[in-house]
Formats: C-alpha cells, structure tokens, sequence
C-alpha cells in the first residue's frame, strides 16, 4: 500500500499550492486512493476519497476543499451533487463524459487506468470533468492521451516500470507530459512526489 506525500505547485510561477498526504491500493473493487490536504505551512485545507472499479470509472467520488464538498460517480457518465460552504444548497450536475479530473494526483492515475494504453495505441481522446479548486466547480475538458514510453529501472525491490504520457488540451492545443509508476504519479506539471513510504502497486 503506497503511502506518501505529494507537494502542488502553479504550474507556471512554481507558487507553492498544497501539499497532499495519501495512501492508495488495489483493493476488491479496482483502486481505491485516500488523500487529506494542507497548506504549505500545514493547515487542513481539504480531502480526497477516490474508488474505482475494475475498468477505472469512478465507483465513488468524494472531495472536500474548504467548506466545499463534491460527491460522483459514473451513472449515465458521470454525475455528481456540489454543495455549498452553508450546506444550504446542493446542486446537481450529469454530463456525457468518462470520468472526474482535478488537481489531484489520483486523477491522473485513473485517467491511465481507464485508458489503459499501449505504446502502439493511437491517441486517444477522453472528456472529463474537471472539478476546479478553490471551489471545487464542474467544467467539461477534452484531452487526447498517448503512451510514449515505457522504460524499466532498477530498484532494491525489482524493476520498477515507468509510463511516460503526452497529454493534450484538445481546446489550447497546449502539451504536457505525465510520468506514472503503477500507481503513483512520479511528476507532472504542478506536481511532484516528495515522499514515499514504500513502492508502488501494481494493476492485475
């Protein structure tokens, strides 16, 4: 079971944004990924509860930033419920798409794993939900996902395999690479694995 520390960053300026204590693995279901946030200083700031099943859909969903709460899962796409820091309103949301994205690592873990690609796949093209901090607001994304590398390094606990994924916003046209070890994300724009406890898993 991974267990670790992630640090988020802007992308663009390198502000420090959060830092992300999780704890993930392959369970019954598919995957489950459990995460609390907190400040550069060290102030909870939110949470993250991830489960997938078996394919990579989101069995359940469940983010917490602020006093903002979001909980989905894939039913007719993927639907989810939105609530407000009073807890007054609740607002619902369904849209035609394959899965949730966000700031956290462990969508990216998904979106590999739903996809499941190989260096001789074609890009593939996916739609999303991203879910928007600081108040976790829905918006619909197009991504094309591409397997370019796959390269076995040597550790004290066996070859570790390391997936490099070129990820493309189909609205900007902008690029990026994502780099994944089972199920951990090694770095990505914004992100970057500071501690790990013990290795990743890896899918059946």
């Amino acid at each position: 079971m991974p267990r670790g520390r992630y640090s988020l960053h802007d992308p663009h300026d390198h502000t420090p944004l959060a830092e992300e204590h999780f704890q993930c693995a392959p369970g019954p279901t598919g995957w489950r990924y459990v995460a609390r946030r907190t400040t550069p200083t060290g102030d909870h700031t939110g949470s993250v509860d991830l489960t997938l099943d078996d394919l990579g859909r989101p069995l359940r969903l469940e983010l917490h930033a602020g006093s903002w709460q979001v909980r989905g899962a894939a039913l007719d796409g993927v639907t989810w419920v939105r609530t407000d820091p009073t807890g007054t309103h609740a607002t619902e949301g369904t849209v035609r798409a394959h899965a949730f994205t966000g700031t956290s690592p462990a969508f990216l873990v998904a979106t590999a794993r739903l996809l499941r690609l190989t260096p001789s796949s074609a890009a593939t093209r996916v739609r999303l939900v991203a879910l928007t901090d600081p108040v976790l607001a829905p918006r619909t994304v197009d991504q094309s996902w591409a397997l370019v590398d796959s390269e076995a390094h040597a550790t004290d606990n066996g070859p570790l395999t390391v997936h490099t994924y070129q990820v493309t916003a189909l609205d900007t046209g902008e690029q990026h690479s994502v780099h994944i070890a089972g199920d951990v994300v090694l770095s990505a724009p914004g992100i970057e694995l500071e501690d790990l406890e013990s290795p990743p898993s890896t899918f059946a």
